[in-house]
């Protein structure tokens, strides 16, 4: 196991003005008037303050000084073609040149994660009565399974050029299996904070990695709270929270499947888009991938809706959306969507606003409809779906139903995880259909009351 060590640097905080930042390292060989070197950012040339609109240079940063609101990366790009997209890795680094990330980003050890499946699913449109095209876009294939991978593979990229030798999280689970598996990979040292409830499988395969993992008496928030806590803290002078104070970064990384899906339509946008909102970063990053290609002249600027999907146990971000409210009010999260289960969401006042934007719609629903959705999207299209996933299908149901999603529209439906990730979900759902002895008469007996049940349920 890599254990980080503690650091005696004390000055990676600026005291008076409350900013975590990181500090680069100079070489000793350095003359003591000389700059330090510039890290390669490619595109990205500033942090901008998405409240207020001031702008920092890039460090770790993530909260603006003047008004405390989050802060974002601010690019120059240049000129962009198709052409030179296409002619880039099958991976997510194909995308270089519109992330926070050197040219060389997808050369250094990583994951190689991204350009996953974009799945036709005409049998599921069929179920559900949909005349118009639906798309999977299948992001269990990345490689540990969950679209996770792809924000993780930009902020190693940033702890690098910053100097940060151990990259550390808090997660609901599918970040711990990220940050574990690339940390490993790239030959660095990761800290990850989990609740102590998570599904078993998700803590185990994070603990197979290596790295340090602390499971924490408390929910989600509790854990991010703490690693909030910890940046500033001479332990960690050297440790770069992913969702913290390398979020900015971070959550570019999501934009990937934004490009991609337009990409795979054949350098189109789809009508209607239907995301998960944990901390809600997704479903605005896949917004603001469709309008960074639209203003590169990468696609036509064509109109589409974008659609939230949360779980009742955790639905702070649709609740605010039906009351018509622009604050999200936290809540304690319940339900077996774990990966969805921030009860103060980040992001989910811009969710809040790409979502009226477009026209779109969020919804929730029950644990019970989740299972129905895993199972209908698996039973439809061998999918098998985390609970994520099953929370997208059972809004898109629920949506359609309602009358407020276009059934004859293009549309998009996400599946950020693999369904393997969360089996304890369906356990007491699915099981063998009987168990017989060896025996070719058995085969056939219930092999012929599985034909008379399906008759008699017509």
């Amino acid at each position: 196991m890599k254990v980080p060590t503690p650091s005696d640097h004390s000055d990676r905080k600026d005291e008076g003005k409350g900013l975590a930042m990181s500090v680069i390292s100079v070489s000793t060989d350095a003359s003591l008037d000389a700059a330090p070197p510039t890290p390669d950012f490619g595109p990205a040339d500033r942090l901008v303050c998405r409240e207020c609109g001031a702008s920092y240079a890039l460090g770790a940063a993530y909260a603006c000084v003047e008004c405390f609101g989050p802060l974002e990366i601010g690019y120059n790009f240049g000129t962009v073609t198709r052409a030179d997209i296409e002619a880039g890795p099958s991976s997510m680094w194909r995308y270089s040149c519109l992330l926070p990330v050197a040219s060389y980003a997808g050369t250094e050890p990583n994951l190689n994660p991204g350009l996953t499946r974009l799945v036709k699913a005409d049998n599921l449109a069929r179920a559900l009565g949909m005349t118009g095209t639906l798309w999977v876009k299948d992001d269990s294939g990345n490689p540990t399974h969950s679209f996770k991978d792809r924000v993780v593979a930009v902020a190693q990229s940033a702890a690098r050029r910053l100097g940060l030798n151990t990259i550390a999280c808090a997660s609901t689970g599918n970040l711990a299996n990220a940050v574990a598996a690339a940390a490993a990979r790239g030959g660095q040292q990761s800290v990850v904070v989990i609740p102590s409830d998570l599904e078993q499988g998700k803590i185990l395969t994070t603990a197979a990695y290596g790295g340090t993992l602390l499971a924490v008496k408390g929910n989600y928030d509790d854990v991010n709270r703490l690693c909030s806590e910890l940046i500033g803290d001479p332990l960690t002078a050297d440790w770069g929270f992913v969702n913290v104070n390398l979020r900015p970064y971070y959550a570019e990384g999501s934009k990937t499947v934004g490009y991609e899906i337009a990409e795979q339509l054949g350098w189109r946008l789809p009508q209607q888009v239907v995301a998960p909102i944990a901390s809600g970063s997704l479903l605005t990053k896949v917004d603001k991938a469709f309008r960074e290609f639209v203003s590169l002249g990468l696609v036509d600027d064509t109109a589409y809706r974008v659609f939230g999907a949360q779980a009742t146990g955790c639905s702070p971000v649709a609740a605010a959306f039906r009351a018509g409210h622009d604050v999200v009010r936290p809540v304690r999260p319940s339900t077996i969507a774990k990966s969805l289960a921030i009860g103060n969401p980040a992001d989910g006042p811009y969710a809040l606003d790409v979502v009226r934007r477009t026209g779109g719609v969020i919804e929730d629903v029950s644990d019970v409809e989740i299972v129905e959705g895993i199972r209908l999207l698996a039973e439809t299209e061998g999918i098998f779906a985390e609970t994520a996933g099953g929370v997208v299908v059972a809004n898109l149901r629920k949506l359609l139903a309602s009358g407020q999603l276009d059934p004859a529209a293009e549309t998009v439906i996400l599946n950020t995880g693999d369904g393997l990730k969360t089996l304890d979900a369906i356990a007491a759902e699915v099981g063998p259909t009987a168990i017989i002895e060896p025996d070719v008469d058995e085969v056939t007996a219930v092999l012929v009351r599985a034909a008379a049940a399906s008759i008699e349920g017509r």
